[in-house]
């Protein structure tokens, strides 16, 4: 039975902040989800959108209505929560708290069964997934040295063994196409995607796939906005680069809307946002009854990628052959200590692959004293006599509370 729901909002100041089409980051925000059993085990979840809100979402809203249920009925749980807002929140915000609990139960579950999470995504497939680097972000300077510093950057990746990297693209035009061109002359034999955050209209989407097609790129991500997707299928009319996105979609039905309108090559699912890993097989499988792929976008700490990570090795190719192709993992390699240093057993890429865990659950614990560190907010939700403090054992008695640590 669960017993606790506890929520930590993360945050962390970037020494340098960095930007994309749409904005300039000056700090990391996350937010952990924890669910405790009445055998005491312990399940983790992240979540990925606007951290305050979606924290509300849970302490307010789901986790009262989870307190009580079987940890093993994840299925059951996640339409417990649907169900309870379909009203009102069939996309948004509090799609995102109900992917982080899913998350969180799925990882309960693993350790619950002692079997890890990619075996109860459908068994796992491959014991390694290859990567791509995420990074290549703008930062405040001159157009020159903003080039040499991504082109730098890219080199950096490059001699830690990925072979695949994926550049942000949506400045202007005049400098997009000048770093896919320079990009490609750096590294003629990786594979390289291009990723917009919507930042064109369709006829400078088409003019920007056009010299990503001329450049050999991969994939097209996020060419468009989401609130337009019509013009995806005009888009893949036009020109000769896989189009991906869904990174601001979910849920199976949102998927299913998505790839209808045609022109989608690669659907991008994010774990901690569509409706956490539970909906996301369901995307997959909406995804395959198209023909497309699905690759999950991934953002956040060490939860979300061991999250993606197990997804992707309990993953087919579609349609599959003898020799196909990879599904690349995103990892991101912008600096984040939330990432890399809360984490007592971290995701190691080395020589641009991934050892898929085998440790019950998701793989990966959040280091307790690092977490306090970053944390600016917690709630917790629970039965009389249940652990109030990180990983202790002491009483709260109470039901609910917020606190600022």
């Amino acid at each position: 039975m669960i017993e606790c729901i506890r929520t930590y909002r993360i945050e962390h100041e970037l020494d340098e902040p960095f930007g994309f089409s749409q904005w300039n980051y000056k700090t990391r925000h996350g937010l952990l989800v924890e669910i405790v059993d009445d055998s005491g085990t312990i399940g983790w979840g992240e979540c990925y959108g606007p951290a305050a809100v979606t924290q509300s979402a849970i302490s307010t809203f789901y986790a009262d209505k989870l307190i009580g249920m079987d940890p093993l009925r994840n299925e059951a749980a996640w339409q417990h929560c649907w169900r309870s807002s379909l009203d009102f929140a069939r996309k948004g915000i509090m799609m995102g708290a109900i992917s982080g609990l899913d998350m969180a139960m799925l990882d309960l579950k693993g350790k619950l069964l002692h079997v890890s999470a990619s075996e109860l995504m459908g068994g796992r497939l491959r014991d390694t997934v290859s990567c791509y680097a995420t990074g290549m972000y703008f930062r405040d300077q001159p157009e020159p040295q903003l080039l040499d510093t991504i082109l730098n950057e890219a080199s950096e990746y490059l001699s830690q063994g990925f072979k695949a990297l994926k550049i942000k693209v949506g400045k202007n035009l005049d400098f997009d196409k000048r770093q896919i061109h320079e990009l490609r002359k750096l590294a003629p034999k990786a594979q390289l995607m291009a990723d917009s955050n919507h930042a064109y209209d369709l006829p400078e989407a088409i003019e920007i796939g056009r010299a990503l097609e001329e450049n050999a790129f991969a994939w097209f991500e996020e060419p468009l906005s989401p609130q337009h997707p019509d013009q995806f299928r005009k888009l893949a009319n036009k020109i000769d680069v896989p189009i991906a996105t869904g990174e601001c979609e979910q849920t199976r039905w949102g998927f299913k809307d998505l790839l209808d309108h045609g022109g989608v090559h690669i659907a991008q699912p994010d774990l901690a946002y569509c409706g956490g890993p539970t909906e996301a097989l369901k995307i997959r499988a909406i995804a395959s009854s198209f023909g497309v792929r699905a690759v999950p976008h991934v953002w956040g700490t060490m939860l979300n990628l061991a999250a993606a990570t197990h997804f992707l090795a309990s993953s087919y190719v579609e349609p599959g052959r003898l020799t196909p192709n990879e599904l690349l993992l995103e990892v991101d390699r912008t600096p984040n200590p939330m990432r890399d240093d809360m984490y007592i057993n971290p995701l190691d890429v080395i020589d641009g692959k991934i050892q898929v865990p085998t440790r019950p659950g998701l793989g990966v614990e959040p280091d307790l004293d690092m977490l306090r560190k970053y944390c600016v907010q917690d709630t917790e939700t629970l039965t009389p006599k249940t652990p109030l403090s990180i990983g202790t054992t002491s009483s709260w008695p109470s039901k609910s509370r917020v606190s600022k640590i």
